[in-house]
């Protein structure tokens, strides 16, 4: 098997392992700031917000700091770093007492956070261009398949044996994928030579000026995708009254991997072939359109069905823009530059739920899903007309040999 096939593999578990850990505590972290003791619907929705934000804080600070990191000591000892730290500060998160507590351990949380983006950096150091999209669309499954199961247990086992004991289960998870990275992954492309570290500083951030665009687009991507997230499990217990919440907040997460697993190895192999910009301009738009029945249904039904279409046309988003990333990005700073996308993707995390628990609280939740709609329309706008994106990469393809 292909180098870049075999790490293809063993990345997909363990992102697998990881997403999914991590994505048993996403349906109920509402629910479990309230069985913290804020009771106020209002204030349920200004914590969730805060706290889901509160990882990214500290990750937009210390993403391209690892990205550095990487480029110098190597992309697996980051993957490591940021496994092993996430799983000792999620397994705490199931003995706080307090929702100020839990915030705080959030951002600690964000200084170790970067496993996927290290994974991604260190997959498209090994894969060949022309197979880039197919590889980091494929990659992208392995979140989604952690994003779809890790939902469905998570409110399995809530309902089970409590939350606290989920967040166990979580940090055991991140220490699982961790042990699968450190036993059967190599540590990828080589690190820069001695030549090139020592002329690293103004001249290679003078090189990120053509991934900012890119950069642009990832942040304002996660802003529309992040706002709804800290309240749909509330909107969820708005929709539905039966006597199986947690599961059907499971549900409505969770169905939206399913579709992306469908969506992102497909529209990745398209990207390979018409080009990700344009692949990235079509998902922004549909995506945006799966908000409108979303935000006008009384139907747990018709959310469940946006929440998928949503999903289908994701898996072109992020897939793409890494995909961007890896052709725009000289070798000798091209984690730095993954470390800088991560970074961009962690300030829209923190910007959406801010500002979809914010605005949910002083207006009313459905304001939310069109406030969202707009965002990811105005990003497609963005990218249609910037061409600069294909036409650079062209120039960079023609003077680097295959």
């Amino acid at each position: 098997m292909m180098k870049w096939k075999r790490t293809l593999w063993i990345l997909w578990t363990s992102n697998f392992i990881a997403v999914a850990g991590v994505s048993l505590i996403i349906p109920f972290l509402p629910l479990y700031i309230e069985e913290l003791g804020v009771h106020q619907l209002r204030d349920i929705n200004l914590w969730s917000g805060w706290i889901f934000a509160a990882q990214s804080v500290t990750a937009v600070i210390f993403q391209p700091l690892w990205g550095a990191m990487a480029d110098k000591y190597g992309r697996k000892v980051m993957l490591l770093r940021a496994g092993i730290g996430m799983a000792v500060m999620t397994i705490l998160m199931g003995f706080v007492d307090a929702p100020w507590q839990l915030l705080v351990l959030r951002l600690i949380n964000g200084v170790f956070s970067g496993f996927i983006s290290m994974s991604i950096s260190l997959q498209a150091s090994v894969t060949p261009n022309e197979h880039a999209g197919k590889a980091l669309g494929t990659l992208q499954t392995g979140q989604m398949a952690g994003s779809l199961i890790g939902p469905l247990i998570g409110g399995i086992l809530a309902e089970a044996v409590g939350f606290r004991y989920v967040f166990v289960l979580t940090g055991a998870l991140l220490l699982a994928a961790s042990i699968v990275v450190m036993v059967f992954v190599d540590k990828g492309a080589p690190l820069r030579s001695k030549e090139k570290e020592s002329s690293r500083g103004a001249g290679n951030w003078r090189l990120m000026a053509p991934l900012i665009p890119v950069f642009v687009a990832t942040m304002v991507t996660q802003i529309g995708m992040m706002s709804i997230q800290p309240i749909l499990s509330i909107y969820t217990k708005l929709l539905y009254h039966g006597v199986h919440l947690e599961f059907i907040a499971g549900l409505v997460v969770s169905v939206t991997g399913v579709a992306n697993l469908i969506g992102s190895p497909l529209l990745g192999r398209f990207g390979d072939r018409v080009g990700q910009r344009k692949i990235l301009i079509f998902s922004l738009v549909m995506s945006g359109l799966t908000f409108i029945p979303q935000a006008l249904t009384h139907n747990i039904n018709v959310l469940l069905i946006g929440r998928f279409l949503l999903g289908l046309f994701v898996g072109g988003m992020l897939p793409s823009l890494n995909v961007l990333v890896k052709k725009l990005a000289p070798q000798e700073v091209q984690a730095r530059a993954f470390g800088l996308n991560s970074s961009s993707q962690f300030l829209g995390n923190m910007i959406g739920p801010l500002l979809g628990s914010t605005v949910s609280a002083m207006f009313d939740i459905h304001y939310v899903f069109y406030i969202t709609m707009g965002v990811l329309f105005a990003n497609a706008l963005m990218l249609l007309f910037n061409r600069k994106l294909e036409q650079t990469i062209a120039a960079k393809q023609m003077k680097t040999p295959l």
